[in-house]
């Protein structure tokens, strides 16, 4: 069986936006979610709503915000934030002196029993509980710079 990994709201919106400022991000976050096609990835109800949340302000259209969730919703399995998880996400947030918001996600990740969250807003290479590794992949490294 293969790991399970999260992949957190950032990761989708610069899939999903054809901003020219963010074009290698994009490049990135898509080629990352192809990776990943066809394996267990999770995402839980808040990358959902904040997703469209995201989306919206950037006028996206309704229709196109769920056509994009609706693609979320099928290729991932999607997790409910349950009361458990955001007592969890306290203990966590205090632990890692990191976000509510980014608790919860590490709560979600932890609970689904994932090894690897994608992110951009947490530490790169941080191990949480030692077992959920944090990799963000918008990271350059010497080897994804281009040469001149």
């Amino acid at each position: 069986m293969k790991d399970k990994v999260f992949i957190d709201t950032n990761i989708f919106v610069y899939s999903a936006l054809d901003d020219e400022e963010e074009k290698v991000k994009r490049e990135k976050a898509i080629e990352l979610l192809k990776k990943f096609s066809g394996q267990q990835t999770i995402v839980s109800t808040q990358i959902l709503n904040e997703f469209y949340s995201v989306l919206l302000k950037h006028n996206i259209p309704d229709k196109d915000i769920q056509d994009k969730l609706n693609t979320i919703i099928t290729d991932s399995m999607v997790s409910l934030i349950q009361v458990e998880t955001i007592k969890s996400s306290w203990e966590l947030r205090a632990k890692y002196n990191i976000s509510f918001w980014d608790s919860l996600i590490v709560a979600s990740a932890l609970e689904n029993k994932c090894t690897t969250l994608y992110t951009e807003d947490l530490h790169h290479n941080q191990l949480i509980e030692g077992r959920l590794r944090i990799l963000n992949p918008f990271i350059q490294f010497p080897a994804d710079t281009p040469s001149s």
